[in-house]
């Protein structure tokens, strides 16, 4: 079992080796101090964003979280993710939708969307999908949707809006594709 230390707001795996399993799986992580990771063959801990800590934590049982020494269990991980992420289930149902698809799942943070998604991963080929969560209430307003598809065409992607209806077990993707004239 790998080991993650919760440190405010991120999870560090300081085994060096477990770091490399763990990217090498799934690209899972980010070393620190590397920009842009191709391989597994880094010399340093990765720093795990909540929800990809929480998917390893909860659906795959690949890693057990720390914090100042003591075990934490599913039930206090998830009240202190809800309390760092807005919409956090909402996010990990879509995010475990996608990583459950083979897709490669980072945050999107940089595009302006909730997460890029690869088909491959990160150094290996470009992110074609940038996807922002909503939830079936939100309101989207044609603004909303030039200023997306103005930033997913600049960066050569497509934008997709997640609706993730967590009572149903559903998720619907709506894809944008823009068109020159």
């Amino acid at each position: 079992m790998i080991t993650a230390e919760l440190i405010e707001n991120k999870l560090v795996v300081w085994n060096v080796e477990d770091s490399r399993r763990l990217f090498a799986s799934g690209f899972f992580g980010k070393p620190i101090g590397i920009a842009k990771p191709k391989q597994n063959d880094f010399e340093a801990p990765i720093i795990l964003d909540l929800l990809e800590g929480y998917y390893l934590f909860s659906r795959k049982k690949e890693i057990q979280i720390m914090k100042e020494g003591k075990r934490i269990g599913q039930e206090s991980f998830l009240s202190i993710c809800k309390k760092e992420y807005v919409q956090f289930e909402e996010k990990l149902f879509v995010y475990s939708r996608l990583r459950d698809a083979g897709f490669v799942v980072t945050p999107g943070i940089k595009f302006g969307a909730d997460f890029a998604a690869y088909e491959r991963g990160p150094g290996i080929d470009h992110a074609p999908y940038l996807v922002r969560v909503a939830s079936p209430s939100t309101k989207i307003t044609a603004i909303d949707i030039v200023l997306a598809g103005r930033l997913a065409t600049t960066v050569r992607k497509q934008f997709i809006i997640a609706i993730p209806e967590l009572g149903s077990g559903q998720v619907t993707f709506v894809g944008f594709d823009w068109w020159r004239a």
